[in-house]
């Protein structure tokens, strides 16, 4: 058994940009998986992928050109199906041996062995390890087969008459276990040693590969191409940031791009380009997304942040004088850009007034009619909300009463025009800049202030760790918008199901938690979801309970992804706190209780106390009476209680979660010496009821701001 290194590549027209990463991947991995599997590879092989444009390929080392037999034992059938009464092998014996490759001649070698309640034949055999061409075919086949194709095409062989299917038609196939070509086959080809370079760089433009550890050097020096995908990324944005820092700017930062640009080129080349002045006096979201999207183009960045005219290409050729190719992507930039001036010119000839008419032929969803009626909603669910933080503020002064008014006259504004500018022509052309375009002709028609923000910014957070809404009219008006999403499709039963979240509930609910937590507003969950529902009318069922569970679901994830401990989260969450606000202080409390050494004592106490009231049939007894305290130590435990009990919740109130919870620290001795000494379930019935009342005291005052009982061990 020999041990080399493996090479496989499939050379193929151009792949989908967007995809070849995953595609690279999923290839090599496959791959090696399958060959560990079969005992050809082991753990201590490197895997090394190569994906560009025209290639998916994978180096392995310490791969054997045979796996080792393997000793296994194969379970026949029980013996008493197996042999007749005068020990001879049944039909049925015989056609199970022949299914497994074998015949009566082992009959007398199967071994007698215990399975179960019953006896059964097993057969002790020796499997030969397979071949690294047997391997090797057996991989390629499981990676072809699950590629993660983003669309399957069909092609004919050059015979004329065979189909296949695949991303793109192949036309190379290599797989060299050192210096040796593997004969393997795949998508009608036979693997060799010969792949293509560059299509205009390659110094020759048939590439003989001598051994697997040399394919990549080769490509390299004999066919400009850089194989590796990780190499040529890295390359392009040492490139980038040297081209930036020669203009003393900077390139956008956008990993997305540079991993699709990585997957146009083979032999990267920036270069510096320039557009004309005069379209900087479009706003820059459109111009960088104009850039980006339709020319793959990095814009640069002065240190303000601010778009210059300055650009950068990644270039797949390296003539001597790129002045042709910089001139050809300056042309052909410019009327990508004087598309986008001329839409804003137009845009700002009509007011976002003018067009809010127009929303009422703009459907929204079969069931919840047009972007008008949801535009009507979002302006009702938004006075609620700001009624809500009126009666959390109450009673406030005069002063207060004007500030709430005008806040609320804002937020009806902003939300009238919020959604005006879907019908512009910047957002018809580019989606992704809804909100923003609202913002910069709100701004242009000078309407007042803080409008044009809350309209810019009634989308925000669009992504993870994206900013939130910047002041209050926006605040209010993005949690009007994302409540009136998740409130209205949840009514009609359109939830989010495993992976497929179409209408991104779930990015809209971590948006209204962000806001709540972050901004610390004084609302909870419940009565936002019920000062949203009669904007509906007769729409929509009720999705509050569902509702509350799903954000529920989203905040324990938010939170575990932040560090805290699942026993922390869920001791929290237990108790459904309404206040999203309130949940950090509370598991930083939890946390700085959990370290005390009374803790852990404490927090099996509570949940033994749990399940014993849990257990109570009927009415739980919460009248406690001193005249039937017999026990010394239940009247020691309900003269702490009495005493720990108001300081705790003086503390709670004042939102002081970690004093409120260091107070119960002093309950651990009289609760021990409880458990200790004292029968609960007594069986006079008023001493019974009397002790079951003491622990429902104890346990409503040990379980204010979190539900102990998760810490327990």
């Amino acid at each position: 058994m020999t041990a080399k290194n493996l090479l496989v590549e499939l050379f193929v027209e151009e792949l989908p940009p967007k995809a070849l990463k995953k595609l690279g991947e999923a290839f090599a991995n496959v791959i090696a998986d399958s060959l560990m599997v079969q005992g050809l590879a082991d753990q201590a092989t490197t895997v090394s992928t190569f994906a560009s444009p025209r290639r998916l390929g994978v180096h392995l080392t310490n791969v054997v050109s045979q796996a080792a037999d393997r000793q296994e034992r194969v379970k026949v059938m029980p013996v008493a199906v197996a042999m007749s009464a005068d020990a001879q092998p049944t039909p049925a014996l015989l056609k199970k041996l022949a299914s497994l490759g074998a015949d009566a001649s082992i009959v007398p070698s199967l071994a007698r062995a215990p399975d179960g309640k019953a006896e059964a034949l097993f057969w002790d055999r020796t499997t030969p390890g397979a071949t690294l061409q047997q391997g090797l075919q057996r991989a390629l086949d499981d990676s072809l087969a699950r590629l993660p194709i983003p669309k399957v095409m069909s092609y004919q062989l050059a015979d004329g008459w065979t189909d296949v299917k695949f991303v793109r038609p192949a036309h190379g196939l290599i797989a060299l276990h050192g210096t040796e070509v593997v004969p393997v086959q795949a998508l009608g080809l036979t693997a060799g040693r010969t792949t293509q370079g560059h299509r205009f760089e390659a110094a020759q433009a048939t590439v003989s590969i001598d051994n697997a550890d040399s394919y990549a050097m080769q490509l390299r020096t004999q066919g400009a191409v850089i194989a590796s995908f990780a190499e040529r990324r890295a390359d392009i944005a040492a490139q980038l940031q040297a081209a930036a820092a020669k203009l003393g700017l900077k390139p956008i930062d956008d990993d997305a791009l540079l991993d699709e640009v990585t997957a146009l080129v083979e032999r990267p080349n920036v270069l510096s380009c320039a557009f004309e002045a005069e379209f900087l006096a479009v706003p820059q979201e459109c111009l960088i997304l104009t850039m980006k999207a339709n020319q793959k183009y990095f814009p640069l960045l002065d240190a303000a942040g601010k778009l210059t005219r300055h650009f950068l290409v990644v270039s797949n050729i390296a003539p001597s004088d790129a002045g042709a190719v910089i001139q050809g992507n300056e042309r052909v930039v410019r009327p990508r850009l004087a598309d986008a001036k001329f839409f804003f010119d137009q845009d700002r000839k009509r007011t976002l007034a003018s067009r809010v008419e127009g929303l009422n032929k703009v459907v929204y969803h079969g069931k919840l009619g047009s972007q008008g009626e949801r535009m009507e909603r979002v302006r009702a669910i938004g006075h609620a909300i700001v009624n809500l933080l009126r009666m959390a503020t109450v009673p406030y002064t005069v002063e207060a009463k004007d500030e709430f008014e005008v806040l609320d006259s804002k937020v009806r504004e902003s939300a009238t025009l919020a959604k005006a500018d879907l019908l512009t022509d910047m957002v018809g052309e580019f989606p992704e800049l809804q909100g923003i375009m609202g913002g910069y002709y709100a701004r242009h028609e000078g309407l007042r202030d803080g409008v044009a923000i809350a309209i810019e910014d009634h989308y925000k957070p669009r992504f993870a760790g994206d900013a939130l809404p910047r002041n209050h009219t926006g605040t209010v008006l993005t949690l009007a918008d994302k409540l009136e999403t998740l409130v209205g499709l949840f009514g009609i039963g359109q939830l989010p199901t495993g992976d497929k979240d179409p209408f991104a509930l779930r990015r809209h609910a971590l948006g209204v938690i962000r806001i709540l937590v972050e901004k610390n507003l004084p609302l909870e969950l419940p009565a936002l979801f019920d000062a949203a529902v009669p904007a509906f009318g007769e729409l929509i069922e009720n999705p509050r309970d569902a509702l509350l569970g799903f954000f529920s679901d989203r905040l324990a994830v938010n939170l575990r992804d932040q560090g805290y401990s699942s026993q922390e989260v869920e001791a929290v969450l237990a108790l459904a706190p309404g206040r999203l606000g309130d949940v950090p202080r509370r598991l930083e409390a939890v946390r700085a209780f959990a370290a005390l050494p009374e803790a852990a004592s404490l927090a099996a106490a509570n949940k033994r106390v749990g399940n014993i009231l849990k257990k109570v049939e009927g009415e739980r007894p919460t009248t406690l009476s001193d005249a039937l305290l017999q026990e010394a130590a239940e009247q020691a435990l309900a003269a702490a209680v009495r005493e720990v009990q108001p300081a705790a919740d003086r503390l709670f109130e004042q939102h002081d979660y970690t004093g409120s919870l260091k107070a119960l620290a002093a309950l651990k001795a009289p609760v021990d010496a409880f458990f200790d000494g004292v029968m609960v379930n007594a069986e006079d019935p008023a001493l019974r009821a009397n002790r079951l009342a003491l622990l429902h005291h104890l346990h409503t005052a040990m379980n204010r701001v979190a539900d102990l009982s998760k810490l327990a061990a």
